[in-house]
């Protein structure tokens, strides 16, 4: 255990407190657990990087920590009748493909170390933004002059690219496997 797997490993504690004050109503903690968390996700990253303290540990923790927390919110939010259950539906099920994707790519052809592709990037960071504006707007109770609308169809639209484009990688992935048989 060094440095930046403890911030981490707080990350990832925070996910049922996260989940405890949005079901107790108190978005505005949510809000300010959220934006600690997003800073500890930065802060884990530079540390290791600048003091090279990458670890095996730490490239699993730290992207289901940010996954735990996401998804966590999401579905909280959800069951709050805060985001359409519908999107909490399509970002969960989108998650769980490429998860349960990767693992049988992994399974069937191999070893294949893949990079985020730019379209799943882009979701992640609306997903944070449309977690953010909605944390902001009820604990704050702002008027976000409709950016959460906007969020939520922007999410849902990268959500189902990034899920297509993934299924298109993956059929490739399997197909290249193949020939090599």
């Amino acid at each position: 255990m060094n440095l930046p797997n403890i911030i981490t490993l707080g990350r990832l504690l925070s996910v049922p407190v996260a989940i405890w004050v949005i079901l107790d109503g108190a978005f505005h903690v949510a809000f300010w657990i959220f934006v600690a968390a997003g800073i500890s996700d930065a802060v884990d990253g530079f540390v290791a990087k600048r003091f090279d303290m990458k670890t095996p540990i730490g490239a699993l923790l730290d992207p289901l920590a940010d996954k735990a927390l996401l998804v966590s919110i999401y579905v909280t939010l959800g069951l709050a009748g805060q985001l359409p259950t519908w999107l909490v539906i399509l970002v969960v099920f989108r998650d769980v493909m490429i998860i349960g994707g990767f693992l049988l790519i992994q399974l069937l052809a191999g070893r294949i170390r893949w990079e985020p592709l730019f379209i799943s990037k882009a979701n992640t960071v609306l997903q944070i933004l449309l977690a953010a504006v909605t944390l902001a707007r009820l604990g704050f109770t702002i008027d976000d002059h409709g950016l959460g609308t906007a969020l939520i169809f922007a999410v849902a639209a990268t959500t189902i690219l990034s899920g297509g484009a993934y299924l298109v990688r993956w059929a490739q992935s399997l197909a290249n496997a193949e020939q090599f048989r």
